[in-house]
């Protein structure tokens, strides 16, 4: 477990939120230092999801209750792309094609973005196509992928390996990565887990979400979050993950309904 003495990255108090008047968080609390590596694990629709498009600004969500303190600040009071040029990054479940972009043009952009809102000089294009290629090992990806459209015609699994390029480029405070592990075979899986590894540091942090064990076979973290009907009801440590591969989620509920 990581120091207490460490920098608090992540708070979330009391959060709750709905989309099209559903509510679905109700009461998430959370706290994430610097140099952790948490998971939330949960059911389908227990809100998982929903809080990594909370954290990222998604304009589909509206909170109608607790706060959530980023560094410190309220980061419900900040726009979405100022959450991600200040070091908040999300990997999507699914990400998105973006035809007519090339995939060096996007991540030059973004990645200058960054380093222009840290008061750093952009790179130019021969310098920025030196780093992404250097980058490009960390997730075995082909140099050939940045000169195509933005995941278009990309498998399911080079996708993720272009959501952890971007990570390794932006080099977030606090990494959000919604179900990774989705659609991957067991190949892409080590080289996605590999690149979160050797970009996890003890000054940022991560938040991995999921529904399977197998993933934190590979992510191992400090903490487990067990979520479902729009709260977190348990957190333990990596062996939780384990003791929910064997049980389920049912024991959980059932503990949460009798307040044990």
């Amino acid at each position: 477990m990581i120091s207490e003495n460490s920098e608090v990255i992540l708070t979330v108090r009391d959060l709750t939120a709905e989309v099209d008047g559903t509510p679905i968080l109700k009461g998430v609390n959370l706290e994430i230092r610097a140099g952790e590596i948490h998971a939330i694990m949960g059911p389908n629709g227990s809100g998982k999801s929903t809080l990594s498009k909370i954290l990222a600004g998604h304009p589909a969500y509206e909170v109608t209750g607790g706060e959530v303190l980023y560094k410190g600040e309220n980061l419900l009071e900040v726009e979405a792309e100022e959450r991600a040029r200040s070091g908040l990054f999300l990997a999507f479940q699914y990400p998105l094609e973006i035809p007519g972009v090339s995939n060096l043009d996007f991540l030059r952009v973004a990645y200058n973005s960054k380093r222009k809102h840290e008061g750093g000089e952009e790179l130019d294009a021969f310098d920025f196509d030196e780093l992404v290629r250097e980058r490009l090992s960390l997730v075995k990806m082909d140099a050939a992928f940045l000169n195509r459209s933005v995941n278009e015609g990309f498998s399911g699994g080079e996708k993720k390996r272009n959501e952890i390029l971007q990570m390794a480029l932006l080099e977030p405070t606090l990494a959000v990565l919604d179900e990774t592990d989705s659609g991957l075979d067991v190949d892409a899986l080590r080289i996605v887990a590999d690149g979160v590894n050797q970009l996890s540091k003890p000054d940022n942090s991560m938040l991995v979400i999921t529904h399977y064990q197998r993933l934190l076979n590979y992510i191992v973290p400090d903490y487990v979050h067990i979520m479902a009907i729009g709260k977190i009801l348990r957190t333990g440590g990596k062996d939780l993950a384990l003791e929910v591969e064997a049980r389920g989620y049912d024991w959980v509920l059932e503990e949460a309904a009798t307040g044990v």
